[in-house]
């Protein structure tokens, strides 16, 4: 776990009771499954499990549910990553290797599958029937904006709405189970369990958005990833949409998709974003999704899981990896 872990500190036993969890999906044979497992596993700041396990705070606290709510959200996360590493034919996702890179593709989308399995797996424990359905809906959502993304690679004729609807399913999602159903499986007030849902599903925008900017902002080798990845793959942003709005006909990023390449467009599209005002009007609106997020947790009682979920929506707009 990273720094984050100081933001947990209401469910500090229980995440640890995930982690012993995760790790003991490890334990399996053959051998080598186990090898592949502990590689994707180790890794993460487990902030999904964390809002689950925050948000079942507001309600009949049962670590014995919540624990494999939270865990199976994070081999959710991780599945989906493991197949967007293949997509991306990434070689190291925070400056560690892939399982593509590891093992091989294909090994890598059969492992997704089987992570994919033990969440379902996981979910069902929670002995509720609504947390199961969402569970598997919000996986519905996930990969239809997965497969828009890969259909759209390459397509500038795409608006900030179309940008907005697409992180919504990719991202915002989890975040918006990960509350709503931790709010659900301790049986919540409906109110709290509203106010939740739309925390997560605000904090999962603000978050993407912000992972968004990074890519313009961030150190390569801090991120373990090359700046302007998102251009190279063909997939626009927030940033790189409103430097298409500002310049319709002489824009690197078009040059760039026309081409289906050239290190000299990716590097001159990010130039541009920087020095602009593209970043800062993209943080203003990660900061609107974080504001409606705040709005969300007045609703909520005080005490120490609302202040660790103002916490975390804070730290999605300070993170810089």
């Amino acid at each position: 776990m990273t720094g984050t872990s100081r933001l947990y500190e209401p469910v500090k036993p229980e995440m640890a009771t995930v982690e012993s969890l995760l790790r003991s999906l490890s334990k399996v044979e053959p051998p080598w499954l186990g090898e592949m497992l502990e590689a994707v596993l180790s890794r993460g700041k487990r902030m999904r499990p964390a809002i689950a396990l925050l948000s079942g705070k507001f309600g009949e606290f049962q670590s014995e549910l919540l624990v494999p709510l939270a865990a199976s959200l994070e081999l959710l996360h991780t599945a989906s990553l493991v197949h967007d590493d293949v997509i991306d034919s990434a070689g190291t996702r925070r400056g560690r290797p892939t399982a593509g890179s590891l093992f091989d593709n294909h090994a890598a989308i059969i492992l997704g599958d089987y992570i994919f399995a033990q969440a379902a797996s996981l979910v069902a424990r929670t002995g509720s029937t609504e947390v199961t359905r969402l569970f598997a809906e919000t996986m519905v959502v996930m990969a239809t904006a997965e497969l828009i993304e890969d259909r759209g690679a390459f397509n500038y004729n795409q608006t900030t709405d179309d940008y907005l609807h697409r992180i919504k399913g990719k991202t915002a999602a989890l975040f918006e189970i990960a509350a709503y159903g931790g709010a659900l499986v301790s049986r919540a007030d409906p109110r709290f369990a509203t106010a939740l849902r739309i925390y997560g599903d605000n904090v999962g925008m603000a978050f993407q958005i912000v992972d968004d900017i990074l890519d313009f902002t961030g150190d390569a080798q801090e991120m373990g990833k090359p700046v302007g990845s998102d251009l190279m793959q063909g997939t626009l942003t927030m940033p790189s949409l409103m430097l298409i709005e500002r310049y319709p006909k002489h824009n690197p990023v078009k040059r760039l998709f026309d081409a289906r390449g050239g290190a000299e467009h990716v590097t001159r599209a990010v130039e541009m974003v920087r020095e602009s005002d593209i970043l800062d009007l993209s943080y203003r609106s990660a900061r609107a999704y974080r504001d409606r997020a705040f709005e969300m947790l007045e609703t909520l009682p005080n005490g120490p899981a609302r202040d660790s979920l103002a916490a975390l929506a804070e730290y999605v707009l300070e993170r810089r990896i």
